[in-house]
């Protein structure tokens, strides 16, 4: 009960100081459009789903067994606020606001940038402190850790059984897996820029219903959508696929949106994406069929639906935005840098052979509860004195 209460006090503090913040933080970026509020608030959330599922996936127990889906919910996100905020300023009148694709690159660096070379950095210190060994125990050279380090710098991914994959677990990013979906970000910022934005609306509808199918068939194929974060066995290729559907469905979603009236949409979809995370365990134990027919259905359905319906809600009260203002600032940083500290947090509980965990769940418990609370805090750190003001500065120049 101590712990649920320090947690309480925790967030009510932080919300606090980031509401002094909010005014000032505002203007960091004068030439950028108003943000949907909402749809910040939901990221936020969704990066909580995905801690979440990170610190018991190891475990024969989780509270949410589907959290892995909180990632094809940020590529729709993506998708939708990427075309809402540029999509008019390729060949806009004013040639103060009009966008080149230099100009393009040079924001979505800034915003994503900083936060990839801070993740990577704090994986390093987190691999060395548990003692710069592989899964298994194997040690690793210093070079092969800074040479992860530096592929992580420069966001390229790490082959399978290479030198540096510093973890062998075949992971594209070893120093800080969930970068993997900035990798395909990346990419698909690079599509948007040089062809998706100049695709009439139709051709891009059926770029969505092309790589939605394709989507379906992995899915169904392998009987759930957690590909993307290793190269081993066509890996690349299906986390392609895994962005591109949801990002072209977010950007088509921007050229033809059109707001319901709605109240309570933060509440609402907030309470939907967890209820994506957590419903598997209501069900028992799927088969891999209905198991893929379940993701897909989220990815294809539910999560579009999320983004129409958030951004949808009129007349935002106070309290709401606060809370959404405040959840969208920790997002980003929370998942780009949360992962080092699962590592941790996994070589203390120990594996044996087949990465089968040595300490049970009701042994760390206590270190379970409060992970995701270092998690926050370590982001909101982050955000306040390094992404914040590196942001600004870059912008400045």
């Amino acid at each position: 009960m101590k712990i649920f209460v320090f947690s309480r006090r925790f967030f009510v503090i932080l919300q606090k100081i980031q509401a002094k913040m909010n005014h000032r933080n505002s203007s960091v970026f004068s030439d950028s459009k108003p943000h949907y509020e909402i749809l910040d608030g939901l990221r936020g959330v969704a990066a909580l789903l995905v801690i979440v599922f990170h610190v018991f996936e190891c475990f024969d127990w989780s509270p949410a067994p589907h959290g892995y889906l909180a990632v094809d919910f940020f590529f729709v996100l993506s998708g939708f606020v990427i075309g809402y905020a540029y999509d008019d300023r390729w060949k806009s009148s004013d040639e103060r606001k009009s966008l080149t694709i230099s100009g393009f690159f040079r924001r979505r660096l800034i915003r994503l940038h900083p936060m990839v070379l801070l993740g990577a950095v704090f994986g390093v210190v987190c691999f060395l402190i548990q003692g710069g060994v592989r899964w298994d125990g194997t040690p690793v050279a210093v070079g092969w850790v800074m040479l992860a380090l530096l592929l992580n710098m420069l966001m390229l991914p790490v082959f399978p059984n290479a030198s540096a994959d510093v973890r062998g677990n075949g992971e594209m990013f070893p120093l800080n897996g969930p970068h993997w979906s900035l990798f395909f970000e990346y990419i698909g910022n690079i599509l948007y820029a040089l062809l998706l934005r100049r695709l009439p609306t139709k051709i891009l509808a059926l770029v969505a219903i092309v790589s939605g199918a394709t989507l379906a068939s992995i899915a169904l194929r392998d009987g759930f959508l957690g590909v993307g974060w290793s190269m081993v066995d066509g890996g690349f290729w299906g986390g392609l696929v895994r962005m591109l559907f949801p990002y072209t469905v977010g950007l088509l979603m921007a050229r033809i949106f059109k707001p319901c009236k709605l109240k309570n949409a933060f509440w609402i979809c907030s309470a939907a994406i967890v209820l994506v995370g957590c419903l598997p365990l209501a069900f028992g134990e799927l088969q891999p069929w209905q198991n893929g027919l379940y993701d897909t259905l989220c990815v294809i359905v539910v999560f579009p639906a999320l983004v129409w319906l958030g951004a949808s809600e009129l007349n935002v009260g106070q309290k709401t935005a606060q809370v959404s203002r405040f959840l969208g600032d920790l997002s980003y940083p929370l998942y780009a840098i949360h992962y080092p500290l699962m590592y941790l947090f996994y070589a203390h509980i120990g594996f044996s052979g087949e990465l089968v965990p040595i300490a049970k769940l009701n042994d760390v418990w206590p270190e379970a509860l409060l992970l995701p609370v270092a998690c926050v805090l370590l982001a909101w750190l982050s955000f306040r004195f390094y992404d914040l003001p590196v942001r600004r500065w870059l912008t400045r120049r």
